[in-house]
């Protein structure tokens, strides 16, 4: 079992912006800019109204990156496509614990084929899903917009449900428990990650804000630089 990934603060660019026509381009370039994650949006029309991607394209960017693919699903049911994406090659696996019977089982499920578990948690989704599986968690993925689309906005009660996921989990990590990541999901940018970090996230994932704002020569140095700095000015 890999361990979390420990950084200061991650940024997670989601390719759910990027161009997919030139998607192995698109994780390299956000690689060489500093991304600590690939952010890899799985929708299906049905837990979500939208259609997106699967094992295939993940399995064909993963030779494109060093760093970890972190996958969200936001599908239903979710365990028959766990082990095609621990196959492809994911390294962190999130779902909505509304989309499975048994969430004890499916983070088990996941950690079984090797990689970091997480629930994913939408804005009226309410935190008490962490309290009894905390032992078995990686991660806790926040939406900050309602999942389905790139380019929303933020929505700002996220700030005060970060504070106290941060809370959980910090009474949990002085109780012996092991660490646990807290990722924000939606409507990321460099003028409210500040806040977002101060809340108590350690990851953001961001899309629209970095994929929408290439350097001239085709990188994302530029944003990702300011985007650093604003998180880490908080």
């Amino acid at each position: 079992m890999s361990k979390p990934y420990q950084h200061p603060v991650r940024i997670a660019p989601s390719i759910l912006s990027a161009d997919f026509a030139r998607l192995g381009e698109e994780v390299r370039a956000i690689e060489k800019a500093g991304a600590a994650l690939v952010h890899f949006d799985v929708m299906d029309n049905h837990y979500v109204p939208n259609l997106t991607i699967g094992p295939l394209v993940c399995e064909a960017i993963r030779p494109h990156v060093s760093i970890p693919i972190d996958v969200h699903l936001m599908v239903e049911p979710v365990d028959a496509l766990i082990p095609l994406f621990a196959r492809a090659g994911a390294n962190i696996i999130t779902f909505h614990p509304e989309a499975t019977r048994h969430v004890d089982r499916t983070l088990q499920l996941i950690r079984d084929h090797g990689c970091l578990a997480g629930i994913a948690l939408n804005p009226a989704s309410p935190l008490d899903w962490m309290d009894h599986v905390m032992d078995r968690l990686d991660m806790v993925l926040l939406m900050s917009v309602n999942p389905g689309f790139g380019g929303q906005a933020f929505i700002p009660s996220t700030l005060p449900k970060l504070q106290a996921a941060r809370a959980r989990i910090a009474a949990h990590m002085a109780a012996g428990g092991q660490a646990i990541s807290l990722e924000v999901d939606g409507g990321v940018k460099t003028d409210n990650i500040g806040q977002i970090i101060a809340a108590g996230a350690d990851t953001c994932v961001a899309g629209s804000a970095v994929f929408g704002a290439p350097d001239t020569d085709g990188g994302y140095r530029t944003v990702m630089a300011a985007l650093h700095r604003a998180a880490l000015a908080a």
